[in-house]
Parts: C-alpha cells; sequence; structure tokens
C-alpha cells in the first residue's frame, strides 16, 4: 500500500510540474476514494489573485472557493492558509474515455491500459447557455487552432450589449475557443480559452473550457471515436471496502435563471442509497446534514458500514 500510495504522489507532482491534471491510479475494485488534501500557505508580498493559485494545483476557480470560503478570491491575504482540495471521490460510471461532472467543475479521463485517471478543471456554460447535463457521446473530431463560429442567439446577446460579433472569429488571440478543440456531438467542444480566468465558472456558450497545457494534454492523447458522458452529480458518497463511509458535497448548479439570480442557494436532494443508510443509522445523520450545509467540495468521513458495500 505504501508503494502505491508513494507511486500515486510521484505521479500527481509529474503532472503539477508540467502544468497539467492531476494523476491518480485508480484504487481496488469496490473503491472511489482517491488523493489526498493539503494546505499551502499564501506568501508574503503576494500579488496573485486565488486563480493563479488554482493554476499551480490544478483546480478551477469554483473548486478552491468551496474549500476556503472566506477568502478573497482577487487578492488573498498573506500569511493565509488555503486548502488545495485534491481528493475526491470519483463518479460512479463507467470508467472509460472522458466522465464530466458538470456540478465540480471537473473532467476526468481514463487513459486505455493505463490503470490512471487525469483530473482537469474546467468552465462551463453559463446560465441559458448550458452544458449538457446527461448526455453520452463521442469525440467526432478534432481541430487544431479552431475558429469559432457564433450562434445566431450568441450573436443576438452580443448585440443587446451594444456589442457585433462577426459570423467568424478566426484563430487567434481574440478566439475564444483557444488553440485546440475537441469537436463532441454536433454542436459542442471541449477547447482552451484566451482568458486567464472562468475555468472552475459558468461562463462559455455551452461549451467545455480548459486550460492551455491542459486542452493541449487531451488533444494529443485523446483519439477520435473515445467515449465522452457528462453527468451532474453535486453529491458523491461511496462506502470503501475497509467500510469507511465518504461523502463529498459540491454548490449545485442552478437550474433556471431565476435560480441563478437569487440570493439563496440551490436545493440540494439526497440520493436513495444515502437516505437508506441514514435510516438504517449505519451514517452519522449529523455529519450528512453538516456536509449537505457546507458543501465543501471535499469527502469527508460520514460512518463506517462493517459490510463494506459500494456507495452511489
Amino acid at each position: 500500500m505504501a508503494r502505491v500510495l508513494l507511486l500515486a504522489v510521484l505521479l500527481m507532482v509529474s503532472a503539477m510540474r508540467a502544468g497539467l491534471a492531476v494523476t491518480w491510479l485508480l484504487p481496488p475494485e469496490g473503491s472511489r476514494l482517491v488523493g489526498n488534501t493539503f494546505s499551502v500557505v499564501v506568501p508574503q508580498g503576494n500579488t496573485e489573485p486565488l486563480e493563479s493559485f488554482a493554476a499551480t494545483y490544478s483546480q478551477g476557480l469554483s473548486n478552491m472557493l468551496e474549500a476556503n470560503p472566506g477568502v478573497d478570491p482577487f487578492l488573498p491575504a498573506a500569511g493565509t492558509t488555503l486548502v488545495i482540495p485534491q481528493q475526491l471521490i470519483l463518479p460512479d460510471t463507467k470508467r472509460e474515455g472522458i466522465v464530466i461532472n458538470v456540478a465540480e467543475m471537473r473532467l476526468y479521463y481514463y487513459p486505455p491500459d493505463t490503470n490512471t485517471v487525469e483530473v482537469l478543471p474546467i468552465g462551463i456554460g453559463q446560465a441559458g447557455r448550458e452544458t449538457p447535463r446527461n448526455w453520452v457521446t463521442r469525440v467526432e473530431r478534432k481541430q487544431e487552432a479552431p475558429a469559432w463560429v457564433p450562434t445566431a442567439n450568441t450573436r443576438r446577446e452580443y448585440e443587446s450589449r451594444g456589442e457585433t460579433l462577426p459570423a467568424m472569429v478566426p484563430p487567434g488571440p481574440e478566439n475564444p475557443m483557444g488553440r485546440y478543440a475537441i469537436y463532441i456531438g454536433r454542436l459542442y467542444a471541449i477547447h482552451g480559452t484566451n482568458a486567464r480566468f472562468g475555468i472552475g465558472l459558468r461562463v462559455s456558450q455551452g461549451c467545455i473550457r480548459l486550460r492551455d497545457a491542459d486542452i493541449k494534454y487531451l488533444f494529443d492523447n485523446v483519439p477520435v471515436g473515445t467515449r465522452v458522458q457528462i453527468i451532474d452529480r453535486p453529491v458523491k458518497f461511496t462506502t470503501e471496502p475497509d467500510g469507511s463511509r465518504w461523502l463529498e458535497v459540491h454548490e449545485p448548479l442552478s437550474r433556471n435563471r431565476g435560480e441563478f439570480e437569487s440570493n439563496k442557494r440551490v436545493p440540494l436532494s439526497v440520493q436513495p442509497v444515502l437516505r437508506k443508510a441514514m435510516q438504517e443509522g449505519s451514517v452519522n445523520a449529523a455529519a450528512v446534514t453538516e456536509a449537505m450545509e457546507r458543501r465543501s467540495g471535499m469527502p469527508v468521513q460520514i460512518g463506517v458500514d462493517p459490510a463494506g458495500t459500494n456507495g452511489l
């Protein structure tokens, strides 16, 4: 076990140095908990926004904000301890190709024949320009230096703000698709960006955005035909082989414009398997309630089940 943990750490460090996704060894059968959460201290004289720390540790801005409530996103104060949420519960999906959980704004890539998973932060569609939430598709094609052809709705939206969009935006610094695009289905793409901010936010016209190094890695390694699954699961629950039960809760996406513009928090529902565990008393109900309220985006242990049956 120690050798496995050491290899996982070495893979993670290697990925961070390359400016890429965090890489984890896949856990054994019946397990979905990977990674480790750790902390860093904002150095004296800091002039960098929270986005800079997010990029350094392969996180989206939303992941950092969930883990560090109250921290100034524009200029974290020197001496502030930042939690880096690199522990997570793998989605309960087929471990193949690309899996995107829009609720946590992360993309999981399972490279074939490697027994590893690459975890990349993403930006997604803004309210009213939603990224699909429950969809299985595949990589249709890839394009280096893509042109951007705004939809009629997008051009009308810009016009309403007094801005004019051309029918086609050529490759270059003004193109919001960045340098690489991976097209999925007919209407959507996983692509780069020309903006420093936006990873971990709802900013696109429905496509999935990645930082430059991350999209280049996917572009170079993901073949056409790769399976792509998009899910929307703000709550992830697992019972590990040792019987420990873990819950990871993210702030859910608003379901409509009213929720998006409201100051009220979007309600969360408890999945049947978690509700059953609460009724059976095999989890700490108070810990579940606290996790559902806190929404830290990090796994928390909520109980132990001697049977060790895997969760949701």
